[in-house]
């Protein structure tokens, strides 16, 4: 489901033309923390495209109604397919890695869409021509695998472990010294638990108790680790910073959960009795329903 925020940025895109978006695609991919052999992948693939469309005069095939629908359909999956490969760089990199499989899912998602819709433009499906069917039947056949790279797995499976005696500091310390590479610590951890807790107020507006309960989890992780910093080093007022944000994100949570409660069918009553004491640890059912999208397309 698209945001506000999602909306606006796709707004701001309009008028692109699909050379040009995939050209901004192309241009995202390269600098992406996260995913970045999908984002590249994608990006090849659509090099591809836009190699098609060059040779085919894009702007003159909107001239003509029987062509312009199709190839508008076709920006607007590319609009959103950047939005996909920016949010590689842009949004939490924790969140990124718990939600690791549904991001290669709508990976996925986003290339069969958009090679659909290039099949229905009329005129290149139809066109005589032996050099553009030849490019055509290439892009046909590269079929990208989408998926995670084993580092990733191991992260996410150490974030997301339910065993409460993981100790997440080595973890955390590890990963956020490679996405913020010129920042200490203690401030890579408060900037990543103020963007989760823009993750957080993301999936109460959608609803998505799910990915709420993954998040808070996150947040839980974040809270735990910065407590346990030693209070006299130098990043102490960025602890305390992050410490406060998650405590934040902790009564924001259990706000929306009780004022969804009625419409939330939890499969375990008992945890929604225990719940949401720090530290937090996902349970095998909640990460199987983050994973589910991964293996419905498997």
């Amino acid at each position: 489901m698209a945001t506000l925020g999602d909306v606006a940025n796709v707004a701001q895109l309009t008028g692109l033309d699909a050379v040009r978006l995939i050209a901004l695609i192309v241009k995202a991919a390269s600098t992406a923390r996260m995913h970045k052999h999908n984002c590249r992948r994608f990006a090849r693939h659509l090099k591809l495209i836009g190699g098609l469309l060059e040779q085919l005069r894009v702007s003159e095939l909107k001239r003509y109604p029987e062509t312009r629908e199709p190839l508008e359909q076709l920006e607007d999956a590319l609009r959103r397919g950047y939005l996909l490969v920016s949010s590689c760089q842009d949004r939490s990199f924790l969140y990124l890695l718990a939600m690791g499989w549904n991001i290669v899912y709508r990976f996925r998602t986003a290339q069969s869409e958009i090679d659909n819709y290039l099949r229905l433009v009329p005129l290149i499906t139809l066109v005589d021509n032996a050099r553009v069917r030849e490019r055509i039947e290439y892009i046909e056949r590269d079929q990208c695998e989408y998926s995670l790279d084993e580092e990733d797995k191991e992260v996410q499976d150490a974030l997301l472990n339910p065993d409460p005696c993981t100790n997440p500091s080595i973890v955390l310390k590890k990963t956020l010294s490679c996405s913020y590479p010129n920042l200490p610590f203690n401030e890579a951890l408060r900037k990543e638990s103020e963007k989760l807790q823009v993750e957080l107020q993301r999936s109460q507006s959608n609803m998505d108790m799910g990915q709420c309960e993954v998040i808070h989890h996150l947040l839980g992780v974040t809270r735990t680790v910065a407590s346990s910093i030693p209070e006299d080093s130098a990043d102490e007022k960025a602890t305390k910073k992050t410490e406060k944000v998650t405590k934040k994100a902790d009564l924001d949570y259990t706000k929306v959960k009780e004022d969804s409660a009625k419409s939330y069918d939890d499969e375990s009553p008992k945890k929604q009795k225990d719940g949401y004491n720090a530290p937090r640890f996902v349970s095998l059912a909640i990460l199987s329903r983050c994973l589910f999208m991964y293996g419905a397309s498997s």
